[in-house]
């Protein structure tokens, strides 16, 4: 008898999902993936009640014990939120979603497991991704704000030469500010409006930005470009030092690759030449790759 599938929840800024990951051959069925719209602003109460309604429909015969992977600030240890001034979970400050979602579960949990997001996505890229075969790898996401996995033959890494503190980039500075004041999706779009003499019902995205950056756009070019360079510049001591054989970008700004990733190469070349060959990729796997992460990461640490 193979062994049990692993049930895993992924909690992103504005969705959750639920799957099954087959441990033997850290795949994910797709009959066993549910993906649902979550209210970020929403209360506590309403927040776990759609986190567990996602989660109750996944079929039964799975493992008892549930991985949840989720982006900070959070105590992973004791699953209470730390979600304060980020713009999502607010609600969640204080609560203890491990107790909550075992009340809320059925069948109910024998226990309930968490890890940060980018880290899931680390190892689910070295496991089944863009990391494959890298022995010592740096792995980024860019949506609301700044995650990172800093992973050493497919474990997380925390200490040690060009580690920052926890393995959290975003505690990174730069310019004399924390890393997120310059590039996150706030930083950019209140560089935008800043910088524009246009006027906006509702300020454009990301992801508007960079499509007019693509049509002509200057402001918005040099919005990126300074954004993009800035976090390159930020990163490129860390990398050097933790001598990362590649650098993994995920998240929602990768769609935007023509932009970035020039402009992140010539941020880190700027400050540390020989970065200029370093490989950088986007996720293969942005998709499956946090889910196998959080679950891999679940069946190691248990060892």
């Amino acid at each position: 008898m193979g062994a049990q599938l692993v049930p895993v929840l992924e909690i992103g800024g504005t969705h959750a999902t639920a799957a099954l990951v087959d441990p033997s051959t850290w795949t994910v069925a797709p009959e066993h993936v549910v993906r649902a719209h979550i209210d970020a602003a929403g209360s506590a109460e309403s927040l776990l009640s759609e986190l567990a309604a996602v989660a109750n429909r996944m079929p039964s015969g799975h493992a008892d014990t549930w991985v949840v992977a989720i982006p900070g600030p959070f105590d992973y240890v004791s699953g209470v939120g730390r979600f304060r001034g980020v713009g999502k979970f607010d609600d969640l400050f204080g609560v203890d979603l491990r107790q909550g979602l075992r009340d809320r579960i059925d069948p109910r949990p024998s226990a309930v497991t968490f890890v940060n997001d980018a880290v899931a996505f680390g190892v689910g890229e070295y496991a089944i991704g863009a990391a494959r075969g890298h022995d010592r790898a740096v792995f980024v996401t860019l949506g609301t704000g700044v995650g990172s996995a800093y992973l050493e033959d497919g474990h997380p890494v925390t200490t040690g030469a060009g580690v920052p503190l926890e393995g959290s980039a975003h505690r990174i500075l730069y310019d004399g500010r924390p890393l997120e004041e310059t590039f996150s999706r706030r930083a950019i779009r209140s560089a935008y409006s800043l910088s524009t003499t246009s006027t906006f019902s509702v300020m454009p995205d990301v992801r508007e930005i960079a499509e007019r950056s693509r049509a002509g756009d200057r402001v918005a070019v040099a919005v990126l470009r300074r954004a993009f360079i800035g976090l390159g510049a930020a990163l490129a001591d860390s990398i050097a030092m933790f001598d990362a054989g590649v650098l993994v970008i995920g998240g929602s700004m990768a769609a935007s690759w023509d932009i970035a990733e020039p402009n992140i190469r010539l941020g880190m070349s700027g400050i540390c030449p020989r970065l200029a060959y370093l490989p950088i990729v986007p996720a293969e796997r942005p998709t499956d790759a946090p889910l196998v992460g959080a679950a891999r990461w679940m069946q190691e640490t248990s060892i």
